[in-house]
């Protein structure tokens, strides 16, 4: 018995070294946490007020990239501290943000270092299941954050009703949230902020095509996780409408960080797009791409509303059967896959037909879009939450001292 527990231990390294190794190699998928913990900063306290819980992988990086600027202003406000499941992408954020980053494997290191520090609030950019091991902390308040607003039926989620509060781009998301959710009080527990993305936008100068033509940007989403929500029009048109519109376009295609992580067929086919475009946009930022271009051809997610500032023509496909009710998709041109791509381009940017109705809606889904309005909403909200959540604590810890 003593030869079989000294094997079964050995056997227990032997796993827990390979996995460490695997962890340390460059064959661990961008998608899967590499949970390399920061064990030295498990004995110090985190010197912020708020911490934003970020589990997921580099390949999600596009869902906090964006709100690392308004972070930056919080910090300067109640200091900030990112906790990450992923080691690498913890580095990617440190060295972009400047902020303090940690990697965490486990509950008990959160559990270990939220003890030592004063952390108040927690805030989230998606829906990720792992979200609930800092949900679970009862001397936060935590607020959900989303990645951009949209139209997409993902964007509302029973999952809402988790967090303390959600901070919303604009009056849509709260009719959006408080039409589909039930048994939720949307009005309650939502504070309208517009995008603090959006006010992170660099000057930007358009760089025009070499040969005078009119430049269209591509900006479709990826196929999504659920065939309900699969809004993406790259495996079913993507291919048409680049080969039909680059003969008397420049097009920019600007693909999504997870085409083909679902579908292989959607993965050739963005393989085919990228190599009929012009230009593809991997490595400029959202704001550059909309800075080169005269038009935009997307999809129902978020790229559309993040466009409306920008006041230029707005094409969207509706490559679905039944896509979701939306004051946008009443107003803008739509492509379906049986439509004539060049004709309808070329009468769009001829006419711009809903320009106005577009420009009606700007405040309808974003409520400010004057700079540095929103970032310091959010600032302003996350203080607000956080004097609630402070006079709940004192009613609580007041209740205990006197109470039965």
């Amino acid at each position: 018995m003593a030869a079989d527990g000294a094997r079964s231990g050995l056997a227990v390294r032997l796993r827990l070294w390979l996995i460490g190794r695997i962890r340390r190699s460059r064959l661990l998928p961008v998608g899967m946490p590499d949970k390399r913990a920061d064990v030295e900063r498990l004995e110090q306290r985190l010197d912020a007020e708020v911490l934003v819980f970020f589990p997921t992988g580099l390949d999600t990086l596009y869902q906090l990239r964006p709100w690392l600027p308004a972070l930056r202003a919080l910090h300067a406000a109640r200091g900030v501290a990112l906790v990450f499941r992923d080691s690498r992408t913890a580095r990617a954020v440190r060295e972009e943000s400047g902020l303090d980053c940690i990697t965490l494997a486990t509950y008990g290191q959160l559990d270990t270092v939220l003890a030592r520090s004063e952390v108040r609030l927690a805030l989230y950019v998606n829906h990720d299941p792992i979200n609930f091991e800092c949900l679970r902390f009862t001397s936060l308040v935590h607020v959900y954050l989303g990645h951009g607003d949209s139209d997409k039926g993902v964007s509302v989620s029973n999952q809402v009703k988790a967090y303390d509060w959600c901070f919303l781009a604009g009056r849509a998301a709260l009719e959006r949230t408080a039409a589909n959710v039930m048994l939720y009080d949307a009005s309650a527990r939502s504070i309208l902020i517009g995008q603090p993305q959006l006010d992170a936008a660099p000057s930007t100068s358009p760089d025009p095509d070499p040969q005078g033509r009119p430049t269209v940007l591509y900006a479709p989403t990826w196929e999504a996780s659920q065939p309900s929500v699969s809004y993406g029009s790259v495996a079913e048109m993507g291919v048409e409408i680049v080969r039909s519109l680059r003969e008397r376009y420049r097009v920019i295609y600007r693909p999504h960080p997870l085409n083909g992580v679902i579908r292989a067929d959607y993965g050739a086919a963005d393989a085919a797009v990228r190599a009929l475009a012009h230009r593809v946009d991997t490595d400029v930022t959202l704001e550059q791409s909309f800075a080169d271009a005269d038009l935009l051809v997307t999809d129902i997610s978020a790229v559309p509303l993040n466009w409306l500032p920008t006041r230029k023509p707005l094409v969207v496909t509706v490559s679905v059967a039944r896509p979701p009710r939306s004051r946008l998709l009443e107003l803008v041109t739509r492509l379906g896959a049986d439509d004539d791509v060049l004709a309808v381009v070329e009468a769009e940017l001829e006419h711009d037909a809903s320009r106005e109705a577009r420009d009606a809606l700007t405040t309808y889904y974003l409520t400010d879009v004057t700079p540095g309005a929103a970032t310091r909403r959010f600032v302003e909200a996350c203080e607000e939450v956080m004097a609630r959540r402070d006079g709940a604590w004192a009613e609580r810890r007041a209740a205990g001292a006197t109470g039965p």
